[in-house]
């Protein structure tokens, strides 16, 4: 973030504002961490602080520092839209473009506050002031320490921040395992720990809470699984009747496109969920090395994100998206075999 920025940005938080923190739809650890995360550096600011997602997030991120307070778009749009239109400064964390907030798109492009967004997905809109955008970095929520080291902050990082922010750098890098975790990552959240965030505590919380079901839900995806060898590529698919079998909450497919991914010689990844109440094929994607699956969505599937982990959709059905996803693999064989 340049200089003039950062003095920018000091100037603004100088005095008392009125401030809201919008992570996109369906916020995972990184959307949530970051934008508590925030929130909280904020709030001791004396800054009147509100975070509002565009809907609902997993029950295993329920338990972070200040996640009650969290206002949900889809059932309080009234006070959100309130909140939003009279806001001096609107950040927006962990994605660079309105339409990621589904119905909050509107009210976000007509609100006459001063943006801020932190972000590390690529191709970012032009709708921010002042804009932090680096794909480099593992994380929003590594980007939120650097946010707060930048204005000369860091030592307002109590055990809650920290608590918040790790959880993200945590759930991004899966767990400190893939490319974008820097030595940088590594001494930021040594920082975090010795400010109070508890590791094994945090991923007891997010990776050993499972239900039953949610295990059932798990096993019926493996058996789901599918291997194009040629392709070096295997995927899975959840039916929206399947999902229903196993009492499917929020969050209980988080994570499972990587057992694919897991495959001795495969390269891509994918698992397509179906969502009858959207009307769509939710698909997330993950590759290894340089096959980038940011490139794959976009040109496919109405999505992006990173190289190596993206996200689309599709409004055709289940069967229909497989089967398109399948016939423009030979186009990638190349460039998936050179891997």
């Amino acid at each position: 973030m340049k200089k003039q920025d950062i003095s920018g940005i000091k100037a603004l938080l100088a005095t008392k504002k009125k401030i809201v923190i919008v992570p996109h739809k369906n916020p995972d650890g990184d959307a949530i961490g970051s934008s508590l995360g925030l929130c909280q550096f904020l709030l001791k600011g004396n800054h009147k602080v509100h975070v509002i997602t565009p809907n609902d997030f997993p029950s295993f991120l329920k338990w972070i520092p200040g996640s009650d307070a969290i206002l949900k778009y889809d059932s309080q749009s009234r006070i959100c839209d309130a909140l939003i239109n009279d806001a001096d400064i609107v950040f927006t964390l962990d994605f660079n473009a309105f339409h990621r907030t589904g119905d909050m798109e509107s009210v976000l492009e007509e609100s006459k506050a001063t943006k801020i967004m932190i972000d590390h997905h690529q191709s970012p809109d032009d709708y921010a002031l002042y804009t932090y955008s680096d794909v480099s970095m593992s994380s929003t929520c590594e980007m939120v320490y650097h946010f707060i080291d930048m204005l000369g902050d860091t030592n307002l990082i109590d055990k809650d921040i920290a608590t918040c922010l790790y959880v993200g750098i945590m759930t991004d890098t899966g767990s400190f395992r893939f490319a974008s975790t820097s030595s940088t990552t590594h001494h930021v959240v040594a920082n975090l720990i010795e400010r109070g965030a508890n590791n094994s505590e945090i991923h007891n919380h997010i990776f050993d809470s499972n239900s039953y079901e949610s295990l059932q839900l798990l096993g019926r995806a493996l058996s789901n699984l599918k291997v194009i060898p040629e392709s070096r590529t295997a995927y899975i698919t959840l039916s929206q009747e399947e999902l229903n079998q196993f009492n499917y909450k929020k969050g209980d497919t988080e994570g499972v496109v990587n057992y694919g991914l897991s495959l001795d010689g495969i390269i891509l990844a994918v698992i397509f969920i179906e969502d009858k109440q959207e009307g769509i094929i939710k698909i997330s994607l993950r590759s290894k090395g340089n096959f980038s699956v940011n490139e794959m969505s976009r040109a496919h599937f109405n999505g992006g994100g990173h190289i190596n982990a993206a996200g689309g959709r599709s409004h055709l059905s289940l069967h229909e998206t497989v089967e398109k996803f399948i016939s423009i693999l030979p186009s990638y064989n190349k460039a998936l075999n050179n891997e």
